[in-house]
């Protein structure tokens, strides 16, 4: 207990001194981020979100564009997926069952829990519908509910696609549909033994054929053993028919949110890297995943900088390591990836945009935005643009933290808003109806 204890202040006097001091930040954007010296401490620099209510406010979107919330009162909306007909499918859940491994560990849980939100996660999919297509959804309706903490979602040929923590889900799905026919069927388990990363990203190829699934890892890095990362920190390949699966890629920390480019059926992720060695290091991300491809973790971080903490070391393992595309920052917590169309503006027609829930590792706090990584070629180009703000204020209130993000390509980005429990829609503001 007294060691406990010690910890406890020695948070507080962190968390204190984080109110008069900021981190020098390094250039982190893009192909080539610099990577500052690891620094290691007995416990990170703690600087948690300030829940607040909106009340009047609106988060800050570009100039020409409008902002307004869809839905509220949701039971922690994750990840939403824009059907056919515009419906709008949200998943709902909080997952995860991990013990705490180090005293330090509880410390920090209760510290981190006090920036989300209070609610009991919904275990559900909810659905929103705009039936005369005027930007107000005055259809808001349980599709299914009693599910295992429900995260990725996709939609093929009929089918509706659920990733929940411990499964692979498939729906019979008809247009107009607002309840689901019975209970899922199950496609594949999915690996969810002690799940300290619970979220399952899901993506779909585009003939349907083959499911993409991103599985985190069960550690920060290693601490539980790596009998216990067996099936972690990677991405699977799954049959969609039989649930047959093999891994894609590995070596991904934490695969938070999968999306398949348009016209070329490229898959793109974003990771959450690894913590505790500096509030700029490891940098978040954002790539194209190559099959087969192994992506450093735990051994190596963007490319060949090994993590020293790692035993045993395996250097054959860092040598085949990719350097990822993009670095979206350390510390971003990216949730959310979504390809742009046409229909959001010329300056946001060619892209991808990311959700960034935020920070609590850093003295300067980072993320809690909506960003907009524009490409070129096919590929990222240029330094991210801020899309969707005001979610964090600079004395620490927090009214909303972006998790997902889908383009309803009739023009609009949809935003879950985990925190607040709202769903916001952002358009162009001389062509926000569907």
């Amino acid at each position: 207990m007294k060691y406990i204890r010690l910890l406890a202040s020695l948070a507080l006097s962190a968390l204190l001194a984080a109110c008069g001091s900021g981190d020098t930040e390094p250039a982190q954007y893009g192909a080539a981020p610099e990577l500052p010296q690891p620094e290691r401490g007995l416990m990170p620099d703690m600087v948690i979100a300030k829940p607040a209510q909106w009340g009047d406010k609106l988060p800050t979107v570009p100039q020409g564009y409008t902002v307004s919330a869809i839905a509220k009162d949701l039971k922690i909306p994750r990840q939403t997926l824009v059907l056919p007909n515009g419906d709008i499918l949200v998943a709902e859940g909080r997952g995860g069952s991990a013990p705490n491994l180090k005293p330090k560990d509880v410390i920090a849980g209760q510290i981190k829990a006090r920036g989300t939100s209070p609610v009991k996660g919904g275990n559900r999919l909810t659905l929103l519908r705009d039936a005369d297509g005027d930007g107000v959804y005055e259809m808001k309706t349980v599709f299914a509910d009693k599910l295992n903490a429900p995260y990725g979602l996709a939609f093929v040929d009929g089918k509706l696609y659920v990733a929940a923590q411990d499964a692979l889900l498939r729906f019979d799905y008809q247009d107009g549909q607002t309840e689901a026919n019975g209970a899922p069927e199950k496609v594949t388990d999915l690996p969810s033994a002690i799940n300290h990363h619970w979220t399952k990203s899901l993506a779909a190829s585009p003939d349907g054929q083959t499911l993409y699934v991103g599985i985190g890892s069960n550690s920060n890095i290693t601490e539980r053993g790596m009998t216990a990362e067996v099936d972690r920190a990677l991405i699977w390949q799954v049959d969609a028919r039989s649930g047959a699966h093999k891994p894609y890629a590995t070596g991904l920390r934490n695969p938070t949110a999968l999306a398949i480019q348009p016209g070329t059926g490229q898959l793109w992720a974003v990771v959450n890297e690894r913590d505790e060695i500096g509030p700029n290091l490891v940098p978040d991300y954002l790539t194209a995943v190559r099959e087969g491809g192994f992506y450093g973790w735990p051994y190596s971080y963007w490319g060949q900088n090994v993590d020293d903490r790692v035993r045993p070391q395996n250097p054959d393992k860092v040598a085949s390591a990719i350097k990822p595309d993009y670095s979206l920052g350390s510390h971003v917590a990216a949730l959310g990836v979504s390809f742009s169309a046409p229909s959001m503006g010329p300056e946001f027609a060619d892209g991808v945009f990311v959700g960034e829930h935020g920070s609590w590792n850093r003295k300067d706090p980072v993320g809690y935005k909506v960003v907009f990584v524009p490409f070129k070629d096919g590929r990222p180009a240029g330094p991210p643009v801020d899309f969707a703000t005001g979610f964090r204020d600079s004395d620490g209130t927090t009214r909303g933290r972006p998790v997902g993000v889908t383009v309803d390509p009739r023009g609009a980005l949809i935003i879950a808003d985990d925190l607040s429990n709202t769903i916001w829609r952002v358009t162009p503001a001389a062509g926000g109806k569907p």
